[in-house]
């Protein structure tokens, strides 16, 4: 497995957008991969929309995305984004969302994360990789958006 806190921002641009392709050309599969979501955030400095695929991390009718760029010393990209513009979209298969990003914090935050490494264990191994304590968005639909 290709290891992401090793690649470059443009080799991790170039392979997030063959993804993107695949999910919305098959109904939000792409073969090979756990489910997904695709966030479109806001880019934090260029105001330009930004598309990054997640592991689809379900929480009643919202999902999480966990900030964790598989154990690497920084957040990702996207982090930096939804602290300063939290209103996005999800993509989860055919059906487009429009959501509210809330950074978790303390036990709300602790809950979420077992949840993840629930839902895909290799985040409790990306959490031992480092010393920061990775963030946990919950992305919160928006009604009558």
């Amino acid at each position: 497995m290709l290891d992401m806190s090793e690649m470059s921002v443009k080799d991790r641009l170039v392979r997030n957008r063959r993804v993107v392709e695949e999910f919305r050309a098959h109904g939000g599969k792409v073969e090979g991969s756990v489910p997904l979501i695709l966030l479109t955030t806001t880019g934090a400095k260029s105001g330009q929309p930004r598309i990054y695929p997640l592991v689809a991390v379900p929480s009643g009718d919202n999902y999480l995305a966990v900030s964790s760029k598989e154990g690497a010393p920084k957040n990702p990209l996207w982090y930096h984004n939804l602290l300063a513009h939290p209103d996005v979209t999800v993509e989860l298969g055919n059906e487009t969302f429009a959501a509210t990003a809330r950074l978790l914090t303390g036990n709300e935050r602790n809950q979420a994360f077992a949840k993840a490494v629930a839902v895909f264990p290799p985040n409790g191994e990306y959490q031992k990789k480092t010393a920061r304590q990775i963030p946990v968005f919950l992305l919160e639909r928006r009604a009558n958006a």
